[in-house]
C-alpha cells in the first residue's frame, strides 16, 4: 500500500485508486464520497473569472471511449462496495457525462439508492456557445450497500441546522433534494485548486448528514481533499487517495491548516 501520509485521524494514499481500493480489508469504511472523472476534457471551451479558458483538466479526465469509461466506474464501484460495512453509504458526484452510468451501475452491483441530490450552483459558469441551457447545477447520488440495512441520516440536523448559505432551504422544515451551494470560496484556495475541486459547503453537509463522530470516511479520487477537510471539521477519520502528489500536497497544506 502506497502511504503518502498519516497523521492522527487522516492517511492519504498516492496510486491508481483501483489497486489501493484492492488493499484495504473487507466491510472497511462507514462512508464512501466518490468525486470520478467526468470524462469531458474534450477541446471544448468554459467561462472563468470572465475569461475563455479549456476544459482541459488532465489526463486522468479524456474519455477512453464509451465502454473503457464504462468498465472503469464499473471496477471502482465494484471496489468501494467490498470495502464499505454493509450499513455503510456512498455518494457519488457527477453531471451527465458520467452519473447516469454510474446510477446504472449502482443498481446492476446491489446498491440500493436512497437519494439523488440537484446540487444547483447558483453562480454556475455562463454558457458561452449560446446553442443551449446552461449548466448550473450537478447530481449527487446516495446509496446504501445493503436494502436491509439500517444507514445513518442525521434527520434533526439536516431539518434544523444552520444551513443559511441555501437559498431553498427553510428553517425548521425538511431538507429536500435540491440543494443551492455556491462554488468553492476564494479562501478554499488559498494553497492552490484541483480542477473539480467541490466546495467545503457541499462536503459538511453530506459529512453531517450521514456519518457520526469517529466513523471512517473515504476519497476514492480526493483531489485537493475538501472530504477530509469535513470530515477533520466534524471528528470523522479520513482515507484519501490521488494518482497525483501535487494535490496530496494541496491535501496536506490543506489539512494542515486545520490544526
Amino acid at each position: 500500500m502506497c502511504l503518502y501520509k498519516k497523521q492522527k485521524n487522516f492517511a492519504l494514499y498516492h496510486g491508481d485508486c483501483l489497486e489501493e481500493l484492492k488493499r484495504f480489508p473487507e466491510n472497511y469504511f462507514d462512508m464512501i464520497f466518490a468525486d470520478p472523472p467526468y470524462f469531458l476534457s474534450n477541446g471544448s471551451f468554459s467561462c472563468q473569472n470572465g475569461r475563455m479558458v479549456s476544459v482541459k483538466k488532465g489526463e486522468w479526465d479524456l474519455s477512453n471511449g464509451f465502454q473503457k469509461d464504462f468498465n472503469f466506474h464499473l471496477e471502482w464501484i465494484k471496489e468501494c462496495r467490498r470495502v464499505l460495512k454493509p450499513q455503510g453509504t456512498i455518494w457519488i458526484s457527477g453531471t451527465y457525462h458520467s452519473i447516469y452510468q454510474c446510477g446504472f451501475i449502482l443498481q446492476n452491483t446491489k446498491y440500493h439508492i436512497l437519494n439523488d441530490i440537484s446540487w444547483f450552483k447558483p453562480n454556475a459558469a455562463p454558457n458561452l456557445s449560446c446553442r443551449f441551457f446552461t449548466a448550473s447545477h450537478e447530481t449527487l447520488i446516495w446509496a446504501r450497500k445493503e436494502k436491509k440495512t439500517k444507514h445513518t441520516f442525521n434527520y434533526q440536523e439536516m431539518k434544523n441546522g444552520n444551513w443559511t448559505e441555501d437559498e431553498f432551504k427553510k428553517p425548521y422544515l425538511q431538507m429536500r433534494s435540491v440543494w443551492s451551494v455556491g462554488t468553492p470560496k476564494k479562501e478554499e484556495k488559498q494553497f492552490g485548486k484541483h480542477p473539480t475541486q467541490k466546495p467545503l459547503d457541499l462536503l459538511k453537509r453530506i459529512i453531517l448528514a450521514s456519518t457520526k463522530e469517529g466513523d471512517i470516511v473515504l476519497d476514492p479520487f480526493t483531489g485537493s481533499s475538501t472530504t477530509g477537510v469535513a470530515a477533520n471539521l466534524y471528528k470523522r477519520n479520513f482515507v484519501g487517495i490521488d494518482s497525483d502528489k501535487n494535490y496530496l500536497n494541496l491535501s496536506l497544506q490543506r489539512l494542515n491548516a486545520l490544526v
